[in-house]
């Protein structure tokens, strides 16, 4: 049976996490897809290949996975946290150039970095103090950001080696247990992830999970982006249109304060399509914001559009998730680097991340993240490339 809990989590019986992210690439400017988001092109298989990445300290191997389509784009990802280090996709002028930040060494991502194209789990996004209670018993989890607790704790998702394989259709499909009070959250939780690029510009990402245990699943994708190709540019030119009316206010320490707010009037109105730059000094730091979706979360909505004057490169997010967090890179200070040698500095790529709301586990109002034994939680966001 199949339906529908707190706005865009699909439950189907039994409990296990599946992360599907498909890359469909192609299109020239103006040019229509001819499939629904998402939808795989059966006739054109993806091409898929692999290379060692480097070695952990405790001697386990690492793997670079390559996929490319008929039109030449590229990503690559890695097993290790399931980081997708670059997107290659081309400009107005046909010039491909990577649209991702990130890196080409396993030591820099084993050096630390602010989760550059990373699976998050098994919590996107803050906990307010690091604990919840659920059913009685309160649950105590790593307060990795101040006293709140972030992105899944000390050793999220995005710190563990992932199980690889190649699927028939030439994606790459990730597996992942997550033990039963591992960074404190209840229950065992079994985690699949799917990454495949076909021939047209989507980056498809569903996420399936199930659980022993009743516990809190928010599962999203941290890719910054910079749609120029070229990190040296910030992210200020760029424009975006928001379906959403609606956002989270915050408290000093980035937690919701539990109101849902009409972004009319505010800087947070990107209801109709604005530079990201023209009214974030009005903000504290820059956007590290989740905005409410507009349209009902049952089937895949368009979130966001994205356009950037310089490159012609437009990319539109779809989701069945009831928001989004919007982050513009506000904590990026130029001490990482690209492979190029070029410094990552503030607002040098954007993040949209597709979610349940922060601290909904603390915010009964919220839609519910919790998932019961019995249980499987699905949902699905598209990253679509193209031109103008």
């Amino acid at each position: 049976m199949l339906f529908l809990n707190g706005g865009g989590v699909y439950w189907i019986g039994g409990i296990t996490v599946t992360l599907l992210i498909l890359l469909m690439a192609g299109g020239c400017a103006g040019e229509e897809t001819e499939r629904p988001p998402g939808e795989q092109d059966t006739k054109n298989p993806d091409r898929i290949t692999g290379e060692p990445f480097g070695t952990l300290k405790d001697g386990r191997e690492v793997q670079l996975y390559s996929l490319t389509n008929t039109n030449g784009m590229e990503v690559q990802i890695t097993n290790y946290g399931g980081i997708v280090t670059a997107i290659r996709v081309p400009d107005k002028d046909g010039n491909l150039e990577n649209v991702a930040l990130g890196f080409d060494s396993l030591d820099n991502y084993l050096s630390g970095h602010p989760n550059f194209g990373a699976l998050i789990g098994r919590y996107g996004n803050r906990i307010a103090d690091g604990r919840f209670e659920l059913n009685g018993e309160t649950y105590t989890l790593a307060q990795n950001d101040g006293d709140n607790h972030l992105h899944g704790g000390e050793v999220g998702f995005d710190d563990v080696l992932w199980d690889a394989s190649v699927t028939p259709d030439s994606s790459l499909q990730l597996t992942y247990v997550s033990e039963d009070m591992e960074e404190g959250y209840p229950g065992r939780l079994d985690v699949t992830v799917i990454y495949s690029l076909t021939d047209d510009n989507e980056l498809k990402i569903e996420y399936e999970a199930t659980t022993t245990k009743a516990t809190p699943v928010n599962l999203t994708n941290h890719t910054y982006f910079n749609l120029t190709g070229d990190p040296s540019n910030d992210v200020l030119s760029h424009v975006l249109e928001f379906n959403a009316s609606r956002y989270t206010p915050v408290d000093d320490e980035l937690i919701p304060t539990g109101e849902i707010a009409d972004v009319e009037g505010t800087p947070f109105d990107f209801t109709g399509p604005r530079a990201i730059g023209e009214r974030i000094e009005e903000t504290e730091n820059g956007y590290d914001h989740n905005f409410v979706l507009d349209d009902s979360p049952d089937s895949l909505q368009l979130a966001a559009t994205v356009y950037s004057p310089e490159s012609g490169r437009e990319m539109k997010v779809f989701t069945t998730e009831p928001g989004v967090q919007f982050y513009t890179g506000n904590f990026l200070d130029g001490s990482l680097e690209s492979p190029q040698g070029i410094p990552f500095g503030q607002y040098s790529g954007f993040c949209l991340e597709t979610q349940h709301f922060p601290n909904s586990p603390n915010e009964p109002d919220f839609p519910s993240t919790i998932v019961e034994p019995g249980e499987t939680y699905l949902t699905t966001t598209i990253y679509q490339f193209s031109t103008r």
